[in-house]
């Protein structure tokens, strides 16, 4: 496993301090778990924005989908 270092203001080390201890965590695994969610979710963004940027995707009206997501059929 590879060792970073990251400058952090204190306020976010104070928060980090006081999550770490309320789940009974040290500081890397949380950090660790902050990163790794925050990567997942950008993933899933990057799958989006790039769906989103695609010309040839179909968009879908709000309301016709909406009325089709409520319908009870």
């Amino acid at each position: 496993m590879s060792q970073i270092t990251a400058r952090l203001p204190d306020t976010v080390v104070s928060a980090l301090d006081h999550a770490a201890q309320t789940l009974h965590r040290t500081r890397a695994e949380v950090i660790r778990q902050a990163i790794e969610a925050y990567l997942k979710d950008f993933g899933d963004l990057s799958v989006a924005l790039e769906r989103l940027q695609d010309p040839t995707d179909e968009a879908l009206d709000w309301e016709v989908a909406k009325r089709a997501l409520l319908s009870e059929d």
